[in-house]
């Protein structure tokens, strides 16, 4: 693990291991003095700034939940308990309540034994790195903590689940009526909404694994397990299917076949829709430099431009930010479209494709074939020094692949975040080609950058 306590997305870890109840304790109170001392802490209605928590479907999500809740009111924040929603839902909150911190428990696709804990800023946008350390470094501050009341109060608010419900169903103008739509929940945060706001557009929906249990969460289900979903939706000939992640920050899709649909293709045929109804901000779709080349070579022939970052959602959401454009995503399912939303929503996303679907009068199936996917191949290489990408024999290597697979492949070279690894990624115009490149590459890497 990172020297950092704070990772990519918020503290993660083995709930009860690394993730106490004393831990989120101290996180709760860290993060309200730290914001407070900043001045990033407003006065709500009760003179006090307040916060939105939530968390996903873990047994563990219980105890931590009202751990951080503890911490923040034990330092004068109100805390509105929202309950079971997805992370997005939490974000959407903090930004339209106008609430001064939300604060999500979840470990998102992750197994169950692990939980998180994720910060939002005002506007319902994640903490700044720098806000982060200042909060990590804060927790071996003894502080003076309110009294009387200063303290904070704790409450729940259930009209908030029906306001984020409606802000859903709102962003779409056609009725789903005649559409039959499997959803798979994942046992996590969408097994009550996803399936809820799909109804509501009018939608006839079968769920499945949409039965939490506080354990069962991600559990062979869900958009790392999609075998059940492909079965349900040839069972009950469904027009598609649905699948979100633990927290329901991602969506993937399969067609009435059982063909899986993922993040580029989504975001594909979002970003041609957008553009056939002229809402397409700057004719450009952000995406990562791990996108298949077929997504790229779609989007040229559709006259789309793309805009490529580094691997990660939050990559993806700066650029977007920087220029304005508002919609962008990863192969992974986790799509952003900020005229809606602060971050990634899957529910938002199942439902914006089902909505594409019925209005276009197309099937997934015909939708989807605007990405032709080329072959991927990606190995890992072990025991390597990731500082060395650049010696001579791997670069000149990589030019001569490159030179070979020419306009109908690609060759990338990441090194791990947390090991001694580096990622060879090759993509060709056949399988076989894909193989044989990519063993070329990492014969080279492995001896090249040795340790």
């Amino acid at each position: 693990m990172s020297d950092r306590l704070f990772g990519t997305d918020g503290v993660r870890g083995l709930a009860n291991g690394l993730l106490t109840a004393n831990l989120a304790t101290s996180l709760g109170v860290a993060a309200a003095q730290v914001l407070i001392e900043r001045g990033q802490l407003a006065r709500g209605s009760s003179d006090r700034p307040f916060a939105i928590v939530g968390r996903d479907t873990r047994a563990s999500g219980e105890f931590l939940q009202a751990a951080v809740s503890a911490g923040l009111a034990s330092a004068g924040v109100d805390v509105i308990d929202v309950g079971v929603l997805p992370t997005p839902a939490v974000a959407y909150l903090t930004d339209v309540t106008g609430a001064d911190l939300g604060c999500m428990l979840s470990a998102s696709h992750n197994p169950m034994p692990d939980n998180g804990i994720k910060f939002f800023a005002r506007g319902g946008v994640k903490l700044d790195d720098v806000i982060e350390d200042e909060i990590e470094s804060h927790l071996s501050i003894v502080s003076t903590l309110p009294t009387g009341a200063g303290v904070g109060r704790i409450r729940s608010d259930d009209s908030l689940v029906e306001k984020y419900l409606h802000h859903l169903t709102s962003t779409i103008d056609v009725s789903l009526s005649g559409l039959t739509v499997v959803v798979d929940g994942a046992n996590g945060s969408a097994a009550l909404v996803a399936p809820e706001v799909l109804r509501r557009a009018g939608a006839d929906v079968i769920s499945i694994h949409c039965e939490p249990d506080g354990l069962n969460i991600n559990d062979n289900c869900g958009s790392t397990h999609l075998g059940n979903l492909v079965a349900a939706v040839k069972e009950y000939k469904a027009d598609l299917g649905i699948a979100h992640d633990g927290d329901a920050d991602r969506c993937l899709a399969v067609d009435a076949s059982g063909n899986i649909v993922d993040g580029d293709q989504i975001l594909a045929m979002l970003a041609i829709g957008r553009r056939n109804d002229g809402t397409l901000v700057g004719n450009t779709v952000v995406t990562t430099v791990m996108a298949n080349l077929g997504f790229t070579i779609a989007m040229r022939a559709a006259g789309i431009d793309v805009s490529t970052t580094s691997v990660g959602d939050r990559y993806v959401l700066e650029e977007m930010r920087a220029h304005g454009f508002t919609l962008g995503g990863e192969q992974s399912g986790h799509v952003l479209m900020l005229e809606h939303a602060t971050t990634g929503d899957g529910v938002l996303t199942g439902l914006q494709l089902c909505a594409l679907v019925k209005k276009s009068g197309q099937s997934l199936t015909q939708l989807a074939a605007c990405v032709e996917k080329l072959p991927q191949v990606l190995i890992n290489v072990p025991n390597v020094d990731k500082s060395a990408l650049d010696h001579t024999d791997v670069l000149a290597q990589v030019a001569i692949l490159e030179a070979e697979l020419g306009q109908t492949g690609r060759v990338l070279l990441r090194p791990s975040g947390t090991e001694p690894v580096i990622r060879v990624m090759v993509e060709a115009a056949t399988e076989k080609q894909a193989q044989d490149v990519a063993q070329r590459l990492v014969d080279v890497v492995a001896r090249a950058c040795a340790l």
